[in-house]
């Protein structure tokens, strides 16, 4: 997947539509930490958890994780939670959205990351990026590592910024 389209056509429109009036939602530190996140979580072109499991689309999101932002989250900010479900197609069920429809998925992400009461990193930290991305993505039961998140992100993302 292009890096540079999903961030145009993609991630950025989302936030800017998503976190209308919130202060810092769609900010360029945001937008590189899920590119970031697609970069070591799918390789930027996995839509199912591989060899198998149940996250699902290019950030890896677990449908009980999506279920959570929406119970525990959404469920109390109601104009938030309008602006994602104008995002959601029809079909399929929400849960395989996560896969098929990125700008869901992308309001999804950025809904994980910002519910955390840590503060965003600096659009150029990317040990700061990795260090979230581990504490609040992929968290302590995760497998992930942050040196990880580090070597996908000069990678697959900043040559192609």
């Amino acid at each position: 997947m292009d890096v540079r389209q999903l961030a145009n056509q993609i991630i950025r429109p989302t936030l800017a539509y998503v976190g209308d009036g919130l202060p810092g939602f769609a900010t360029e530190a945001a937008v590189r930490l899920l590119l970031g996140t697609a970069a070591v979580e799918s390789e930027l072109h996995y839509l199912a958890q591989v060899p198998t499991g149940p996250a699902q689309g290019i950030y890896q999101i677990e449908p009980a994780t999506a279920e959570d932002i929406h119970n525990s989250f959404l469920r109390y900010r109601l104009a938030l939670r309008s602006r994602v479900m104008e995002l959601a197609a029809a079909h399929p069920v929400e849960a395989q959205q996560l896969a098929s429809n990125l700008a869901y998925a992308t309001a999804i992400a950025r809904l994980v990351y910002w519910r955390s009461p840590l503060k965003l990193p600096a659009e150029d930290d990317i040990e700061g990026m990795a260090a979230m991305w581990k504490q609040v993505f992929n968290t302590s039961l995760g497998a992930g590592e942050p040196a990880k998140f580090v070597e996908a992100y000069r990678r697959l993302i900043q040559p192609k910024l």
